[in-house]
C-alpha cells in the first residue's frame, strides 16, 4: 500500500484529491495538510511513502517544505497550476520526485505516484522545454540586471562596475532586445522565473 500525505490551502482541491487517490487499490490517503509547515508535521507524524504538495501555500511554501524534507525516504511530488522554470529549477534542487501540473488528466496523478514509487522522475513535459532553454546574456550583462534587480539606478551601477553611465544604458538596452521585453521589471521578472539570478 502506498501511503501519502497531501497539502493542499484549498480545501476542495484537498478533498477532491483526497477522495480520487482514495479510489486506488494500492493508495492510502494518511494525512491532509493546507499548508506547508502540517505537511512537514504530518510526515513525520505518518512517515508515508509519498507527500503531494501545493506551491504557494501560507506559512511554509511547499518549495519549503520540500527543502525541509530533502534526504527523508519521503518521496515529494510537486502539484501545481505553476509551469515557472525558477520554481521548477529550485524544485530540482530540493530533490522532488515530480512535478506535475493541476490541469493534467487526473488519472496522471496516480500513475506519475507509482512510476515515483519505481524509482522513476515524473516531471511534466511543457517544463523540460524551459529547463534546457540557457540564459543569452553575458557576464556582465547578467551583472547589470543583477544591480537593476537590487534597485540600483544607472549612476550607481555605473560606479560599482566603473563603467561610464552611457555604457550602463547600452548594457540595459541590449538586455531588453535579448530577453525580448519592453522594460527592466519584464527583464528582472523573466530572470526570476527562469531561475537565471544567483
Amino acid at each position: 500500500m502506498i501511503r501519502i500525505v497531501i497539502a493542499e490551502d484549498q480545501r476542495m482541491l484537498l478533498g477532491a484529491l483526497g477522495s480520487l487517490l482514495s479510489l486506488e487499490d494500492d493508495m492510502e490517503v494518511v494525512g491532509k495538510a493546507s499548508n506547508g509547515t502540517e505537511a512537514i508535521n504530518l510526515v513525520h507524524q505518518h512517515n508515508p511513502d509519498v507527500c503531494i504538495m501545493d506551491i504557494e501555500m501560507p506559512e511554509k511554501s511547499g518549495l519549503e517544505a520540500a527543502e525541509e524534507l530533502k534526504g527523508l525516504a519521503c518521496k515529494v511530488i510537486i502539484l501545481t497550476t505553476f509551469a515557472r522554470s525558477g520554481y521548477f529549477q529550485r524544485a530540482l534542487k530540493a530533490g522532488v520526485s515530480g512535478y506535475l501540473l493541476k490541469d493534467s488528466p487526473s488519472e496522471e496523478l496516480a500513475s506519475s505516484i507509482r512510476g515515483v514509487m519505481a524509482g522513476r522522475r515524473v516531471y511534466a513535459p511543457e517544463l523540460m522545454d524551459d529547463l534546457y532553454s540557457e540564459n543569452p546574456l553575458t557576464e556582465r550583462e547578467k551583472a547589470v540586471l543583477e544591480l537593476v534587480a537590487d534597485g540600483k539606478n544607472t549612476k550607481e551601477i555605473a560606479q560599482e562596475l566603473s563603467i561610464k553611465t552611457g555604457t550602463v544604458r547600452n548594457y540595459i538596452s541590449t538586455i531588453l532586445d535579448k530577453l525580448e521585453v519592453k522594460n527592466r521589471i519584464e527583464a528582472i521578472t523573466q530572470s526570476k522565473e527562469k531561475g537565471w539570478f544567483k
